[in-house]
Order: C-alpha cells, then sequence, then structure tokens
C-alpha cells in the first residue's frame, strides 16, 4: 500500500484545522482530498527522490533563467477549488497568478490550483491512483500535466481539451506552449 486514507473528518474540518495538523506533524507527508479525508504518504524512496530532484531541478533551472514564474517541489501544498490540499512532485504558476496571492495566501497552502504539475510514479503506487490525482488537477485548472512513470519508461501529457497523449521511452518533452522552451531530459529519470 503506497498511502493510508484515515477519515478524521469530524476533527480536521477547516482549512486551518489540517494546516495544524501538518505543523503538529512536520514530518509526516500528508494531504487532504476534496472530501476532507486525511491522506497519509510514506518518505519517498532513495530512487524517486533522486529522480523527484531530477524533474525540479530543470524545472527550476529553466524558471530562474526565465523569471515567468514560481516553480515548487513536493514539499508545497496548494488547496485546490473542490477543497483538496495536494502536493504534486513538481509545480510552476505564472508569475501574474502567483502575485495575485496576498502573502498569507502565499505562506500556506496557497489556495490556486498550479499552471503546471508533475506526478512521478514511485515503484509503491498504482498507476491508477496517480492518474486519478493528476486528473484532479487538470479538472481543477491544471493547464498542463506530466505523470511519469519510470518504470515503464513512459510519460503521459495531460492537457485540457485534448486526448491524452502518451510517450513512450521519449528521450525529451517539452512544456510549450505553457512553459515556453520548457524542456525536460528523461536521461536523469529513465535511469
Amino acid at each position: 500500500m503506497t498511502v493510508m486514507t484515515l477519515d478524521f473528518r469530524r476533527f480536521v474540518t477547516t482549512d486551518e484545522d489540517f494546516w495544524q495538523l501538518c505543523v503538529a506533524n512536520p514530518e509526516m507527508r500528508l494531504e487532504r482530498s476534496a472530501e476532507g479525508e486525511v491522506i497519509f504518504m510514506p518518505p519517498a524512496a532513495a530512487d524517486t527522490g533522486a529522480r523527484n530532484l531530477e524533474v525540479t531541478g530543470q524545472l527550476w533551472l529553466w524558471n530562474h533563467q526565465t523569471g515567468l514564474g514560481r516553480a515548487f517541489d513536493s514539499s508545497a501544498g496548494f488547496t485546490l477549488p473542490n477543497g483538496a490540499i495536494r502536493s504534486p512532485d513538481a509545480a510552476w504558476i505564472r508569475k501574474a497568478r502567483w502575485d495575485a496571492l496576498t502573502r498569507q495566501e502565499q505562506s500556506r497552502f496557497a489556495p490556486i490550483c498550479p499552471d503546471f504539475v508533475v506526478e512521478l510514479r514511485s515503484r509503491s503506487d498504482e498507476l491508477v491512483d496517480v492518474r486519478k490525482k493528476i486528473l484532479e488537477y487538470m479538472e481543477n485548472g491544471a493547464r498542463l500535466g506530466w505523470l511519469i512513470d519510470p518504470q515503464e519508461d513512459r510519460v503521459y501529457i495531460y492537457r485540457p481539451g485534448y486526448a491524452l497523449e502518451v510517450l513512450d521511452e521519449p528521450e525529451i518533452i517539452s512544456g510549450d506552449p505553457v512553459l515556453p522552451g520548457f524542456t525536460l531530459e528523461l536521461g536523469g529519470i529513465f535511469t
């Protein structure tokens, strides 16, 4: 089992309750479903952590060079319009959208769905569960989503209004037009 979902809805009834639960347990990786269930996730395995750094590092470098927005690693949480609080493995938000949030909103689980999200499937993840999570981002306003599956050397590309695109063993994938000029090299991720 990759995650444990517990029904704390009687005890964690507000965003503030969930925030306090996370603050009181910083060593835990927690998310909250749209239905209010608290999801406990194990720490990433070492190989998954290395792959995630490859993704996040390339995204950060592109964003640092372009200044087009704000890039996030897997520790950032976002409150989606459906009420879920999720932490994608990597994310990016256009500068104007991020700057429209107050400092207080930015300092918590920002009430915004990222423009771009990445989910990296670990060995213990069921593909169906990761697909559901990325579909939730798309349904809540993400403009581009990548589900990277190193076990199959496959990338699933999600875009609103387009059919799911599946790439087998790609060497590079492009974030255009959502992330102008960004390409992700998959060599260090599919190794």
